[in-house]
């Protein structure tokens, strides 16, 4: 297989893109680690492991005689969603990437027939492994860092997932690194984050991020954060939404990321408050959003229940105040503060 065979196979395969290029460590590596040492990383800790920082290092780690990279895209906008329903204080709002089916379990399959036509020792990731994705997809020429710290393809936006085949195979020909960054004088981005999480250009402070507070972190949340994260109840998308290049975005041909309904994309509070683990099971399954549990989605929607100041909900907070959750039952304390 050689470079455009490869490319040729990804598109059939349904990939929006596809770029490759050597095996080699990412010309990023001290700023990550700047990044690990300044704790911005948070509770993240398997970020800091020090097999995950070797595998960083050398890929041989990861797989022994790797010789490249390749890297496929997938585009996930799907369609706009009157702003009116997803500013309603009344429900809980998710980042559009979790309003459809798991990317995982779309990609792993295609990228694993990929792999079965290599023919050599080859792993496949979906932002699952311990390799700097996005530096790497700069490398294979298919888009620049923003200043949200996002890769952005310069005809596509950032409305993508991004997955990765290590394999031993080596190509003839690489595709051209991307030019590190096209973002200007324009600081939107960093102006537009409510939780001024940007500490400088091109650095997120994961701390404050509420993508990391609401899906990541599995602690209380910071008291002060609280009232800055409005009616998020899983990710956000505000430093994608303002960022000039969305106008490039195109719609996605995969349909299994496509909502089925308003409650996948901004779901009424009334329903979070009362989700057991068995319900939230049933109402999110085959969705990216079962991995943070029923606990942080009862937590994430106490907070925007706190924010919105509902009356209405108040039965159903001084209930959570028992909940056998810590994170649930604080949450709901403080939503009660609130009022």
């Amino acid at each position: 297989m050689n470079l455009s065979d490869f490319k040729a196979q990804a598109s059939r395969l349904g990939f929006s893109f596809a770029g490759a290029t050597r095996a080699e460590p990412s010309p990023y590596l001290a700023a990550y680690f700047q990044w690990i040492e300044a704790h911005m990383h948070g509770t993240m800790g398997y970020l800091a492991r020090p097999d995950r920082q070797l595998r960083r290092r050398d890929l041989n780690v990861i797989l022994p005689g790797v010789r490249s990279l390749l890297i496929v895209g997938l585009d996930y906008r799907t369609l706009p969603i009157d702003p009116a329903i997803l500013s309603d204080p009344s429900r809980g709002r998710i980042a559009s990437y979790a309003w459809g089916l798991d990317y995982h379990d779309l990609m792993i399959p295609k990228l694993n027939a990929i792999v079965d036509s290599l023919g050599v020792e080859a792993r496949v990731y979906v932002d699952t492994g311990a390799i700097l994705e996005r530096s790497h997809a700069m490398q294979a020429g298919i888009g620049f860092t923003g200043k949200n710290t996002m890769l952005i393809h310069p005809r596509r936006g950032s409305y993508f997932f991004l997955g990765e085949i290590l394999t031993t195979l080596a190509f003839d020909e690489y595709d051209t690194p991307h030019r590190a960054t096209q973002c200007g004088t324009c600081t939107r981005c960093l102006t537009a984050c409510p939780t001024d999480a940007f500490p400088r250009p091109y650095v997120l402070d994961a701390r404050r991020c509420i993508s990391y507070l609401t899906i990541e972190h599995k602690g209380t949340i910071d008291p002060m954060l609280r009232p800055l994260i409005g009616n998020w109840v899983y990710g956000c998308d505000v430093c994608q939404e303002v960022c000039p290049w969305q106008r490039f975005a195109l719609p996605s041909a995969e349909t299994g990321f496509y909502p089925v309904d308003l409650d996948r994309v901004a779901p009424r509070l009334q329903d979070l408050l009362v989700l057991d683990e068995a319900a939230f099971r049933d109402r999110f399954a085959g969705s990216a959003i079962t991995r943070i549990g029923r606990d942080r989605m009862v937590r994430n929607a106490c907070i925007a229940a706190g924010n919105a100041g509902d009356a209405s909900l108040t039965g159903q907070l001084i209930a959570l105040t028992a909940d056998p959750s810590a994170i649930v039952s604080e949450a709901a304390a403080w939503a009660l503060q609130k009022r």
